[in-house]
């Protein structure tokens, strides 16, 4: 309990520093929550950065999960006027308004991102023997298509400027194949230039094969910095390189296992879900934040449903 007791002293210091910084642009937590597990129900949720006034906003009993948000507009993938876990692309803001189906393409289960002000997003399309991810505008319309030459591809995530993707790459299609290993790569967003950026560590042998040697990045655009979740020495942290590949740096505690996660837009904050590593027998996901510059870490919910993949989108005013 005694690190359950830090977090709460740390957390405290880290809303109220985020109460006052959201004073004039405001923002809101999005994310996933499986809500009803028998009927296989994931329903996207909302809250303040405090962890108060939370809401369902998809309210549909199917597959809804929430991948990316740019300014006010929230993106999420969706089963719904479709079959179960068959994907399509919808966007709708912090409070489940606007909802607008924005693309006919079929999907993979894949992070997704933007670029030129929110105008062009790139997806991971489900696509019978084309393996390309899809820039498409916000009408759904294909913009060009992005060859990795990797097996397997997925989770895209551009750079700031848009002229470079980084992505989860292997050199081998399944997790179970043997001399399978996920890694974070960096292309040109017109197909040139691929490089490796991480590399896990060859000595490591306590991950599982379902689990992340490199998880969905996110590149922050304050700092120029890729941050990304990876199981190592047996739990999943947050750690951050940089394009070029520098060694990377855990910002997580171990006290914690951290998974997915996103940036604020002005850089401060990360969100992430995890639970403190003295529950891994109980491994409830819940919503925390964490202020960059002093690590102080806040724990926003706390029940026992499966809560993951925060992001944060703006409020307007």
């Amino acid at each position: 309990m005694r690190n359950l007791i830090i977090l709460g002293l740390l957390g405290l210091t880290a809303c109220q520093s985020a109460e006052k910084t959201t004073s004039k642009e405001t923002y809101r937590i999005v994310y996933n929550v499986w809500h009803d597990r028998e009927n296989d129900d994931y329903e996207v949720f909302s809250m303040k950065p405090d962890g108060t006034d939370r809401r369902n906003i998809s309210n549909w009993e199917g597959v809804d999960w929430v991948y990316y948000a740019y300014d006010h507009k929230v993106y999420f993938i969706s089963d719904r006027d479709t079959t179960h876990r068959m994907y399509f692309l919808y966007e709708m803001d912090a409070f489940g308004q606007n909802l607008r189906k924005v693309s006919d393409q079929r999907l993979n289960d894949s992070w997704l991102s933007s670029r030129k002000n929110g105008s062009e997003l790139i997806v991971d399309p489900r696509v019978p023997e084309d393996s390309a991810f899809h820039i498409i505008d916000l009408n759904g319309k294909l913009v060009s298509k992005l060859y990795t030459n990797l097996v397997y591809y997925n989770d895209p995530f551009f750079s700031p400027d848009g002229s470079e993707v980084v992505f989860r790459g292997a050199t081998k299609k399944f997790k179970k194949e043997s001399g399978y290993l996920d890694e974070l790569y960096i292309i040109g967003a017109d197909g040139s230039g691929l490089r490796k950026i991480t590399e896990y560590p060859k000595n490591d042998t306590l991950s599982e094969w379902y689990q992340y040697h490199a998880g969905p990045p996110f590149w922050e655009p304050t700092r120029n910095i890729i941050t990304y979740n990876s199981v190592q020495d047996g739990y999943s942290s947050l750690f951050m390189t940089d394009p070029a590949g520098k060694e990377p740096k855990r910002i997580t505690p171990d006290t914690l296992y951290a998974a997915w996660h996103a940036w604020s837009p002005d850089g401060q904050w990360i969100t992430f879900d995890g639970y403190p590593r003295e529950y891994e027998g109980d491994r409830d996901f819940d919503i925390y934040l964490m202020e960059y510059e002093t690590g102080n870490i806040s724990r926003l919910t706390s029940d026992s449903t499966y809560q993951q993949g925060p992001v944060f989108v703006r409020v307007k005013e």
